[in-house]
């Protein structure tokens, strides 16, 4: 696997505190920028950013319109938007109408990230109780990504890693402790 340039993390229920376990064990000198979409309600503050930035050593924070995207910074999509990856590496931000019942989508990010990284962006689909992901997964498949798909008999949900197992079933299946060693290995390959 070559090192990507831009890794993505999607997931639903039953990943929130895989996404934070994981979050915890990245190594200071992880330098790609990784970008986590959860689905979320923006009814509700959840201060998820503003909590892992204490607890870890990289930045963590909400993406922002506009935002030119660093190395070595935890981007959460915010709620109540979709969070797009344009061509000149920015952030932006779309209220169109939710997909897969979810502002924001793991798809839009997946599919926009593989357009803007072609080969360099790395997506990572987790546990999650709809179908939203396996699109945007195939996305970056597509232009030459890296894919890697929880193993839906792990996963607590199966519906979303199982999705994009049937969109393409040659997608790699990990473990979760199999995916933590892969982005821990992120940080130390050329």
């Amino acid at each position: 696997m070559k090192k990507p340039e831009i890794l993505c993390i999607g997931g639903s229920a039953g990943s929130y505190h895989l996404i934070l376990d994981l979050l915890a064990t990245i190594p200071t000198q992880f330098q790609i920028p990784l970008v986590v979409i959860i689905h979320r309600n923006e009814r509700y503050d959840s201060k998820i950013e503003e909590n892992l930035d204490k607890r870890i050593a990289l930045r963590v924070k909400v993406a922002e319109d506009k935002e030119a995207i660093q190395a070595g910074t935890i981007y959460f999509a915010p709620a109540g938007y979709h969070l797009l990856i344009e061509p000149d590496f920015t952030f932006s931000l779309d209220i169109s109408a939710p997909l897969n019942f979810c502002r924001p989508a793991i798809d839009v990010t997946f599919e926009t990230a593989a357009e803007a990284y072609q080969d360099l962006c790395c997506g990572i689909l987790l546990s999650g109780a709809n179908q939203d992901g396996a699109k945007g997964l195939m996305r970056i498949h597509e232009f030459g990504g890296n894919c890697l798909v929880q193993d839906p008999v792990e996963a607590e949900i199966s519906t979303m890693p199982q999705a994009a197992l049937t969109l393409w079933p040659a997608h790699p299946i990990y473990t979760y402790n199999e995916l933590k060693k892969i982005i821990i290995q992120m940080t130390y390959s050329n």
